[in-house]
């Protein structure tokens, strides 16, 4: 299922689709846009990642002045969420900052909508019933809540509890879809083509749906987002031993310019991953 092995697959998908948003907040703690822009054009992660703290407790200080702010929860839950699954140097760090995202997503989801307080407890039917009621001004919040599940799922793979939330992860961003299908320029639809992947058929897998949900997001980020293609050549096309489509995808995401609008920074990243895939692709297939 999901790993952690050296901060690879699904671990660096979040990175890579994560931080185009994961900064938004910084304008609502009166930091300036321009700070957000900065972060997501930067070419260097390891910039990133050592200064990335600062902004952890900042965040920290103003969701203990303003606790029920929703802009700041989900600010904190988006940041402390990436760190834990890209940066975090050890699997103990990483389940504790993932737990804290973990923490900030629900609050934020529950204060936006009571109606979503303690949704992960429901049993699954009751759960897609309160999923059911949430709208189009949730999904924001929803989609926080969502990401920071993902992470806390991935980070804490041992917890089979945890793994067996998936189908509840899965409906979450359907409901996403459902509500909003341009959110996030294709963000929902990449992970649900992770989701649909990651097992065969045989399994219970939908690599199918799957390798449609990756298209939709390719689509939807005009192409413009190379962690898309490289997802699609690691869940998908590994899968189905698809070995032409997987080098495809890879050597498109290594000839790219990375360089685009709030995408640098995740397309640097994307293409350090799509030189370790199409490397190993040469064992695999």
């Amino acid at each position: 299922m999901l790993n952690m092995q050296k901060k690879s697959g699904a671990m660096r998908l979040l990175i890579l689709a994560g931080l185009l948003f994961v900064f938004v907040g910084c304008a609502m703690m009166n930091i300036g846009d321009g700070l957000s822009r900065a972060i997501m054009n930067q070419d260097d992660p390891e910039t990133v990642r050592d200064g990335a703290p600062a902004y952890m407790l900042l965040t920290d200080s103003l969701i203990q002045d303003a606790p029920n702010d929703v802009g700041l929860l989900m600010a904190g839950a988006k940041l402390y969420a990436v760190y834990a699954g890209v940066f975090a140097e050890s699997p103990e760090r990483a389940v504790r900052l993932a737990n804290k995202a973990r923490g900030y997503g629900e609050r934020a989801l529950c204060r936006k909508n009571a109606a979503a307080c303690d949704l992960e407890k429901l049993p699954f039917d009751q759960y897609m019933a309160a999923l059911g009621k949430l709208g189009k001004r949730d999904v924001p919040a929803l989609y926080t809540y969502t990401l920071t599940w993902l992470v806390r799922i991935q980070v804490g793979n041992a917890d089979w509890n945890a793994v067996a939330d998936l189908p509840k992860v899965e409906a979450a961003l359907e409901r996403i879809v459902a509500l909003d299908a341009t959110y996030e320029n294709g963000n929902p639809q990449l992970y649900l083509g992770v989701i649909n992947s990651l097992r065969p058929p045989a399994l219970g897998g939908q690599p199918e749906k799957g390798q449609q949900y990756f298209e939709q997001a390719i689509a939807l980020s005009n192409g413009k987002a190379l962690a898309v293609k490289v997802a699609y050549a690691r869940y998908y096309a590994r899968l189905v031993y698809d070995q032409e489509l997987h080098d495809r995808l890879l050597s498109e995401v290594v000839e790219s310019n990375p360089v685009a609008p709030e995408l640098t920074l995740a397309n640097v990243l994307a293409q350090r991953e799509a030189v370790v895939l199409l490397e190993s692709g040469t064992d695999y297939f």
